[in-house]
């Protein structure tokens, strides 16, 4: 375990089988339907990954990259566009694949703004909620596990770019972001 985790949340083994687990809902819901599958950057690339692979329909991929965070630990609240989708979206059935949904801000405004390209549907799938932050009524149709109010780190998941590689999610000593903030 890295020495800035104060303690391990979820094993990769653990992570694994909920991943499984969504994907086979996906699978099941999906059916018949123009699935793409819109990961939102950086966070979700390693979620993203594993649950494409527990998709057993055809699907495309698109991406887009914001920020409500920087480096710090707190939400600003103002959504930045930073990569916009590379693909019309009209009538497909779009998925979007979160790490975590927090505040919910982010997901409000990008439900907002895609809602306005006409897609056949959006749905929203969360790796994890933390649902004690959340200040907005926005909700996952797939959400794997609900989440302390901590800070969580791994699988993707970060603290100023650094930790995402980790197999696990673990929860970040409070002493490595309290400084910073």
């Amino acid at each position: 375990m890295n020495s800035d985790i104060e303690r391990v949340l979820y094993s990769e083994e653990f992570l694994h089988d909920t991943v499984k687990r969504l994907g086979e809902q996906i699978t099941e819901d999906y059916k018949g339907k123009k699935l793409l599958l819109l990961g939102i950057l950086k966070g979700s690339v390693v979620f993203l990954t594993d649950l494409m692979r527990c998709i057993d329909l055809p699907c495309e991929i698109d991406f887009m990259a914001v920020s409500t965070y920087g480096n710090g630990v707190k939400s600003s609240g103002t959504v930045r566009i930073i990569k916009d989708l590379d693909r019309d979206i009209r009538d497909c059935d779009v998925l979007i694949v979160e790490d975590i949904l927090d505040s919910g801000m982010t997901l409000s405004y990008l439900m907002e703004l895609l809602y306005a390209r006409d897609p056949g549907s959006i749905k929203i799938c969360t790796l994890f909620d933390k649902p004690d932050r959340r200040k907005v009524d926005v909700f996952a149709d797939y959400s794997g596990l609900c989440v302390p109010d901590e800070f969580i780190v791994g699988y993707g998941l970060d603290y100023a770019e650094k930790y995402r590689n980790l197999p696990y999610v673990g929860i970040l000593k409070r002493e490595i972001y309290e400084t910073k903030e």
